[in-house]
């Protein structure tokens, strides 16, 4: 979508939910905790809540860690709340049958109301590919296989593909959900051949994570590309890190070096003004603390984010 394009809708602003296991700290997240989040997030005024897909992650030299079942908690979460987009950021192709996911989608987006936004990635983590026993050569061709059947499925109710790696042999999707045309779907993803899938199938392309929306530019030169090459323009959203509390040297200098957003409400919200004013149509916020408190502090940039853009029309 272009800049001026853009300009015109107000953008939207979410947070990601705390998953599982966090490795520094100790602590699991249950699911009474997520709900909680959840709803605090909703009644706070923000546009999205949003939750990721992993098996574990397993880094060399830190203790094997995990998070929960995204389709299970984000099922859960849909019927907790009531006005705030479900989104996926994102759900790995390669992790399930990619006509069983749009199955899985259609379902959630109708349990949701309509509410579900389908970030969709090829996955990257080897080690839980691994240790779960999926395929992790051509990955990009799988997803290229995958998209070829997800999309048509969700949009146009039917698919008719034999590829190398996936079948969907006159495949049709009964019933429906609620929009006859499919939940919107995102795209993760960097590198020409990604960006050339997003541009053909995706509504959304996300890049992430970022600080200042100064670093935006550069990420978006080669999308852009893409887009022309595709005759498409699709929204660009943004995933961004923030950092609540900064009682780490790390913390702190990414909030100094641009690389995290961070100080006072009024700091994070001329940022999110920037991404506006970049022609961001969504901004994915993920805290380095997802406490209350944490929440509550966003919110407040949130709120101010908010009255500037009301003051501006």
């Amino acid at each position: 979508m272009s800049t001026e394009a853009a300009h015109t809708k107000r953008m939207k602003v979410g947070v990601v939910l705390p998953m599982g296991e966090n490795p520094e700290s100790g602590h699991t997240s249950r699911y009474t905790e997520i709900r909680e989040r959840a709803l605090q997030i909703e009644d706070s005024g923000f546009d999205s809540i949003w939750v990721y897909d992993h098996l574990l992650f397993h880094v060399p030299g830190q203790p094997v860690s995990g998070i929960w079942e995204i389709w299970t908690l984000a099922s859960a979460l849909a019927e907790a709340t009531e006005r705030v987009l479900l989104g996926t950021l994102v759900v790995c192709t390669a992790f399930r049958n990619p006509a069983v996911l749009a199955k899985m989608a259609t379902t959630l987006d109708d349990v949701s109301g309509g509410r579900l936004i389908l970030g969709l990635g090829a996955g990257w983590h080897q080690p839980e590919f691994d240790a779960f026993g999926i395929a992790f050569d051509h990955r990009v061709d799988r997803f290229e296989e995958a998209i070829a059947i997800i999309a048509p499925l969700l949009r146009e109710g039917r698919v008719d593909f034999r590829g190398k790696y996936y079948q969907a042999a006159n495949c049709e999707m009964h019933p429906r959900g609620p929009s006859s045309k499919g939940m919107p779907i995102l795209i993760a993803g960097s590198r020409p051949r990604m960006l050339g899938l997003t541009a053909r199938y995706a509504d959304m392309w996300n890049t992430a994570w970022l600080g200042r929306p100064e670093a935006l530019a550069a990420r978006r030169e080669p999308f852009d590309a893409a887009c022309r090459d595709a005759g498409r323009e699709i929204e660009v959203t943004v995933g961004v890190n923030v950092n609540y509390s900064q009682e780490d040297e790390s913390e702190k200098k990414a909030v100094d070096e641009g690389k995290a957003l961070g100080g006072s409400p009024s700091d994070v919200a001329a940022a999110l003004k920037g991404y506006e004013d970049l022609g961001v149509s969504h901004a994915i916020c993920a805290l380095n603390d997802t406490g209350p408190q944490a929440i509550a502090w966003l919110a407040d940039a949130f709120r101010m984010f908010r009255a500037a853009k009301i003051a501006d029309r």
